[in-house]
């Protein structure tokens, strides 16, 4: 009753509002959630990240199921990445502890990492199409180099996502586009969301370990974004692509240089 009872309404319904952009864009919720927490409701960068890095675990372990039941998942890519992301991600929270990173706190490593990767995810929410089809025309690595860089694109992926909770989702499609142009797009956003799993439960139980993740706002937004991300899923066949992506492109630019600026 005393976790229910210190549980903020506003905080479900900011779950339930990013669980709708979630469901309606399809991009990762770090994108979103993170940024909002520290922007709008004030709480300190870490702090952010590490909650949203096991809301992010938690709900993409529901669409990685979904996804594994089409089978739409390459298990042998989400295994590449992972070599690569999972011990970037260890690696990364013992450099944040070393440095002296810990929980209630906004250091710039975090809200400048941050910043850089939202303006990032800009340019690839508006971009992989077109990058998917200069891949398309140029041909991919060859077949010898596509592992050793799945894993290497997984090793920047865990190093990014654990400093800042954002990366999984946009950019990780851009890379997972450019190396393997000739998969069904379906099967690479099944194989992305699912390498997310894994990484951010890793990332996320290292910053618990750092006192960097509130338990309480976790629930909250949970409760919140389930029912939004089924209302999303629900829109999204009534609003076009074409409309969606530049106002998100937008939204995460505009963020992204406000995080920059401090």
């Amino acid at each position: 009753m005393d976790i229910l009872g210190a549980i903020s309404p506003l905080s479900v319904s900011s779950g339930f509002v990013v669980g709708v952009l979630v469901g309606l864009t399809g991009v990762g919720g770090g994108s979103l959630m993170t940024p909002l927490l520290i922007l709008v409701f004030g709480t300190q960068a870490t702090t952010a990240v590490g909650t949203d890095l096991l809301f992010a675990a938690a709900t993409k372990s529901a669409g990685s199921i979904a996804h594994g039941l089409k089978q739409n998942i390459d298990w042998p890519i989400v295994g590449r990445l992972a070599a690569g992301s999972l011990p970037g991600a260890v690696l990364t929270i013992a450099g944040m502890y070393a440095i002296g990173i810990t929980g209630h706190t906004s250091p710039p490593l975090i809200t400048v990492t941050l910043g850089i990767a939202l303006l990032l995810s800009a340019v690839a929410v508006l971009g992989r199409q077109r990058i998917r089809e200069w891949v398309g025309r140029r041909g991919a690595a060859a077949p010898r180099w596509t592992a050793p860089l799945t894993v290497l694109a997984g090793l920047v992926l865990g190093v990014l996502v654990t400093i800042s909770s954002v990366g999984a989702g946009a950019l990780g499609m851009v890379m997972l586009v450019g190396l393997y142009p000739a998969k069904p797009l379906a099967r690479l956003v099944g194989t992305d969301v699912a390498h997310a799993v894994p990484l951010t439960l890793v990332a996320g139980m290292g910053h618990t370990l750092i006192g960097s993740v509130r338990w309480t706002l976790l629930l909250a937004l949970l409760i919140g974004s389930v029912p939004g991300i089924a209302v999303g899923a629900r829109l999204s066949t009534r609003v076009p692509e074409r409309v969606l992506r530049p106002i998100l492109a937008a939204i995460l630019a505009i963020v992204g240089l406000r995080m920059l600026r401090g």
